[in-house]
């Protein structure tokens, strides 16, 4: 179920690659929007992607120091394990939650460097921000426009922490990035308790880490 999970969500994140990198000073954040701000950040991991040999000949050293610098500063990955653990967060010890965060965490950097090394000739339009500027917890809506076929809807739930803007989930067509991992992590939960779901994401980390992004 994990690993039909894993296909789902890299084909979810060849799409959302445009959330990643920042390049600005967390003050320069505060002063901008966070549909000004993604869209920034947006292209330059697109445009970096698009550029560099390496990333586009699948080399894992070069993918994944990219996405740890400019993607994975920017991602709330406490909110996003809780929020896929549903109740059953409630019941890890803090020892159990710092693991769930830091394979969770490996899960997605894995499955974000897989994509970007996908990433071709895509391009993404940004919807007007629907939101009071007072907000701290706003989606921003894009589509991504591709060379071929209709346009595919990609949104972003970002909530702002301190004076940065940090992304907590993404939708594709309608369907949540954390919410695709709920039912997994529950199933795993009820057959061998948390520590068991601590290790298949631990396993499954492993396995990445040996066989490559690409396969």
């Amino acid at each position: 179920m994990l690993k039909k999970h894993m296909k789902i969500l890299k084909k979810i994140l060849t799409l959302s690659l445009t959330v990643g990198s920042l390049l600005f000073t967390a003050a320069a954040q505060a002063q901008e929007a966070p549909d000004t701000l993604i869209k920034r950040i947006s292209q330059d991991v697109l445009d970096t992607a698009k550029s560099d040999k390496n990333i586009q000949g699948g080399n894992q050293q070069r993918i994944l120091a990219l996405v740890e610098e400019k993607i994975i500063p920017y991602v709330d990955f406490e909110r996003m394990t809780s929020m896929a653990m549903g109740p059953k967060w409630r019941d890890a010890t803090d020892d159990q939650k710092k693991q769930l965060i830091t394979q969770f965490r490996s899960l997605l950097v894995y499955t974000y460097s897989g994509a970007l090394s996908q990433v071709r000739d895509q391009q993404i339009d940004f919807k007007p921000l629907r939101a009071d500027p007072a907000d701290t917890d706003v989606i921003v809506r894009s589509q991504v426009i591709q060379p071929r076929g209709e346009p595919i809807q990609l949104n972003y739930r970002v909530e702002k922490a301190g004076t940065s803007w940090k992304i907590y989930d993404v939708n594709v067509l309608g369907a949540w990035l954390v919410d695709s991992y709920k039912g997994t992590f529950t199933s795993e939960i009820n057959r061998s308790g948390i520590d068991g779901l601590i290790k298949v994401l631990s396993d499954k980390n492993k396995e990445r880490a040996a066989r490559g992004l690409k396969k």
